[in-house]
């Protein structure tokens, strides 16, 4: 049982909202603690994020994400900030109600993530960090995998990725990326979908995160599959909202170097606590681990599986979609029991 003077809400916030009251804590990442208190009788959220590696920067992110967020026009796609204090990397937030999405939400949240992209402007470079691809140690995982696994890809396949990876590192874009827009994180209100959580927001290309949809949420805890028309909904819905949003046509280039971007990270694997820690595409031969809603090797297969789909017809990754539709095969083969991600979201 938390009291109000037990809260990291400090003279600051109380001279602008006045003093919290009925705190009660609500369920969060071991990066950050979160209460549910009352202003004035009214609900809100308290958010403090914890010491810890980055803890300043995730703060920084956040805030500056929300500010921008907020400008969005019509029905907000992010909780209005209600107050900070930078000291005690703490924010307070309007309290949403949230409801259970209905089965074809991810068209909903398609839509809402193109207005939450569509805030940033070209004069916010700087307050965000920008959006950071693959790299050529990726590529070296991934080729490394698939040859562990039997599967050695056309010769000009090791060409292609790190072509890939260029292109990924020169993306335009100005978009406001959420950095980790998975279900959780997207409150179903009753006036639409708002986003939640930004400590590792970005700048860049809408792209890489309306890939999302296809790769399988490839940051997140929570993997899910859309079927052909439901997730052909969902891209119209986002492409609709930029438009009318901007006033620009998202390119129709880009999608199948995102998807193919996301394959190759061995750090899309596991959840944030362990990026960066090893070679985790090293681990797979050996071993498979569950992560929310899927494994390992549950998820590298989807995502072989759609990059083999969309690279038909690429003529910069035709090489990659053999050795992806190559190498899916030899996973399949190899561990025959994987079943499918999931197409529903808990």
């Amino acid at each position: 049982m938390v009291t109000a003077s037990q809260l990291p809400f400090g003279e600051t916030l109380r001279g602008r909202l006045g003093p919290p009251g009925h705190p009660s804590v609500l369920e969060s990442s071991p990066r950050s603690r979160v209460w549910r208190i009352e202003l004035s009788g009214r609900p809100a959220v308290l958010k403090q994020l914890v010491a810890g590696p980055e803890a300043d920067e995730r703060y920084a992110r956040e805030v500056a994400a929300l500010r921008i967020g907020g400008r969005a026009s019509g029905t907000p796609v992010v909780p209005a900030l209600l107050g900070t204090d930078p000291a005690e990397r703490v924010l307070v937030i309007e309290h949403l109600d949230d409801r259970r999405p209905p089965a074809g939400w991810i068209v909903d949240y398609a839509a809402a993530l193109a207005r939450l992209h569509s805030t940033a402007r070209p004069g916010d470079a700087g307050a965000l960090p920008r959006w950071q691809g693959p790299t050529g140690d990726d590529v070296t995982s991934f080729l490394t995998l698939a040859e562990t696994l039997g599967a050695v890809g056309p010769p000009g396949v090791r060409d292609e990725l790190h072509a890939l990876v260029e292109r990924l590192g020169r993306a335009e874009g100005n978009a406001l990326l959420h950095g980790d827009p998975c279900p959780g994180n997207d409150l179903h209100t009753p006036d639409g979908v708002r986003f939640i959580d930004f400590e590792q927001a970005s700048l860049g290309s809408g792209v890489m995160e309306l890939a999302y949809l296809r790769i399988g949420f490839p940051t997140c805890w929570c993997v899910t599959r859309a079927s052909g028309p439901l997730l052909e909904r969902a891209e119209t819905a986002y492409r609709a909202a930029w438009h009318a949003e901007t006033g620009t046509a998202l390119p129709e280039a880009g999608l199948a170097d995102a998807c193919a971007g996301w394959l190759i990270r061995g750090d899309a694997l596991v959840e944030r606590a362990h990026r960066g820690t090893t070679d985790h595409l090293a681990r797979v031969p050996d071993e498979d681990w569950t992560w929310g809603t899927a494994t390992a090797r549950q998820r590298l297969a989807h995502r072989l599986g759609v990059v083999a789909g969309m690279t038909e017809d690429h003529g910069g990754l035709r090489s990659l979609g053999v050795l992806a539709a190559d190498l899916r095969r030899a996973v399949l083969d190899r561990w025959p029991t994987l079943r499918p991600v999931p197409e529903r979201r808990p």
